[in-house]
């Protein structure tokens, strides 16, 4: 039988709303008793007696046995959830930042105080992909997880390609439908989809790492030249977060926008949807689609995890505890497309192989193989204006080599060349 959960909520946005909706129509056996709000003259659509701008009604209420962290300041987030906890409560949230950088903190809080934390929300919003890897996977050994975790950055893509809209102007769309912010960085940036690359790893390999260790390049640089190269090629880009395994017991994870061809499932992820792929040893590969962005999407995986906390659910970090000696890495090569403008970048960055290279006034690149740490040891060069970076291929879970033949890159790039020197 379940228990019941009386529930004080911090924030009510966009997804404390969505997640209310979606609470009224259902038979939970939960109350919300009081909601945390910043502006107190704001217009809400509930009684006024249920909203507070003094958190620490909730966090001390002896009634409240679950908090639900919703706002958008990783800061202030944290001490929400780290004094709830050692309060004794159980908590929930979507503040991928926050979990990101204190996971390690915030697994040993929840031992210490015998309580649960739950972020379902906070990576790929309607996609379960947390308790997937956590439960599912929990004894897979797993080759790679990679995806599109951002929609605000996956939107602006789908315009290009799809309505042949330039970056800004995408961008600026994506900005007036509230997808995107005023600075939109945190998502086009890579960001947003670092912190979430960052839990997701966690509960696939049990590697808690720091996102400041881990290469994060976006699409902010993107341009008609590389759009019209994409294009040629028959690809199209993506910003794809990637973690994988390799060597022996090495993880590495990164991310960059990606050339992906059509028999790659992230090909037909468009606008606010994202996609993850899991490829297994023994499951083989999956693939999870759904909306990744939203009130009442990212709501519906904000109220599983309160509906999982009545029978007392908790994350096992299973692999974390085992202690497997897992360890980041950046000793790992890539095959990307780089097009630059400067030759002494291509000088500093030392690739180990060039498989095609292409000079004109207007746009040069370069299509070779280059080892992860020298991205990250160049990336205020790489991430400068007149720069753009993309991993090219597909990766074999296997031999994790690039998916696409040196050969058929340069009988495509033959074709190409006149009409991209126009």
């Amino acid at each position: 039988m379940s228990k019941k959960l009386t529930l004080g909520l911090f924030g009510f946005g966009v997804v404390g709303q969505g997640l209310y909706d979606i609470i009224r129509t259902k038979d939970l056996n939960l109350e919300i008793k009081k909601i945390a709000i910043k502006n107190p003259e704001k217009k809400r659509t509930l009684p006024e007696e249920l909203f507070t701008t003094d958190g620490e009604l909730i966090l001390n209420d002896p009634e409240i046995n679950t908090v639900v962290e919703l706002i958008n300041d990783a800061e202030a987030a944290y001490y929400i959830v780290t004094t709830a906890l050692k309060n004794g409560k159980n908590v929930v949230s979507a503040n991928k930042k926050l979990i990101a950088n204190h996971l390690e903190e915030l697994v040993e809080l929840q031992q210490k105080h015998n309580v649960s934390f739950l972020y379902e929300g906070a990576v790929c919003g309607s996609i379960p992909i947390i308790r997937n890897l956590e439960e599912y996977y929990d004894n897979e050994l797993l080759y790679s997880l990679r995806g599109i975790f951002n929609g605000s950055s996956n939107f602006i893509l789908s315009k290009i390609f799809n309505e042949n809209l330039s970056y800004g102007t995408a961008l600026k769309q994506a900005q007036d439908l509230g997808f995107a912010e005023t600075d939109p960085i945190l998502d086009v940036g890579g960001y947003d989809p670092k912190f979430k690359l960052v839990i997701a790893s966690a509960h696939a390999y049990g590697l808690l790492a720091d996102p400041e260790k881990v290469l994060n390049i976006g699409i902010q640089n993107l341009g008609d030249q590389d759009i019209q190269f994409a294009r040629e090629k028959d690809f199209k880009i993506k910003l794809v977060p990637t973690a994988l395994e390799f060597g022996e017991q090495k993880i590495v994870l990164y991310v960059l926008p990606k050339l992906v061809k059509q028999d790659d499932f992230l090909y037909n992820v468009e606008n606010e949807y994202n996609g993850v792929i899991v490829q297994a040893a023994f499951a083989d590969q999956q693939f999870f689609f759904g909306k990744g962005a939203g009130g009442h999407p990212t709501g519906s995986a904000v109220l599983s995890d309160i509906a999982a906390l009545r029978y007392d659910y908790r994350y096992e970090y299973k692999k974390y505890h085992q202690k497997k000696s897992l360890e980041l890495s950046s000793d790992y090569s890539l095959h990307i497309y780089l097009r630059y403008s400067d030759d002494q970048l291509i000088e500093k960055l030392g690739f180990e192989e060039v498989t095609e290279r292409y000079f004109s006034p207007k746009f040069n690149y370069v299509i070779g193989k280059i080892s992860l740490s020298k991205l990250a040891e160049q990336k205020d060069l790489l991430t400068q204006a007149g720069v753009f970076i993309a991993e090219i291929g597909n990766i074999s879970p296997v031999t994790h080599e690039i998916g696409v033949s040196e050969e058929h890159l340069e009988l495509e790039s033959s074709k190409a060349l006149t009409h991209l020197a126009l």
